[in-house]
């Protein structure tokens, strides 16, 4: 399972799974993105580079979905593969994402909410028994 919704009162709120922290990120990611498109729905016509840094593993995960937000709110763009490699280094990590998609149509996607930021209430990344997990809640 690369992810799972969970029932909320007013908001969206997931579960990400992964053997490795990049597979944890690239299934958050696409929940992410699920909320707001049919991922069947959606092109590969565009691919974006995305660099991030950051303290640690959470706020580098936390950074990267809302970049996501952030980029479907300025570049139109809704994504649906990630390819992501994540470097530790002088104690700071760095994520380099390659995403595929394509530019929001409504008259070709099947859209759903409109995802507006990724709360820090609930958020967390963890490693346990080899399996990493995210929780976070979207507000919708």
């Amino acid at each position: 399972m690369k992810y799972k919704f969970f029932p909320h009162t007013a908001d969206i709120i997931f579960e990400g799974y992964g053997k490795t922290l990049e597979k944890v990120f690239e299934n958050s990611a696409l929940a992410l993105e699920e909320i707001m498109v049919d991922l069947e729905s959606l092109d590969k016509k565009e691919t974006y580079q995305l660099v991030l840094f950051s303290k640690d593993e959470e706020s580098l995960l936390y950074d990267f979905l809302s970049e996501l937000i952030f980029i479907k709110d300025t570049e139109g763009l809704l994504f649906k593969e990630f390819d992501i490699v994540i470097l530790h280094k002088n104690k700071q990590y760095e994520l380099i994402a390659k995403c595929e998609g394509d530019n929001i149509n409504s008259d070709k996607q099947k859209l759903g909410d409109d995802a507006k930021a990724i709360t820090l209430h609930e958020f967390s990344l963890k490693k346990e028994k080899g399996k990493w997990t995210s929780r976070v809640l979207v507000d919708i």
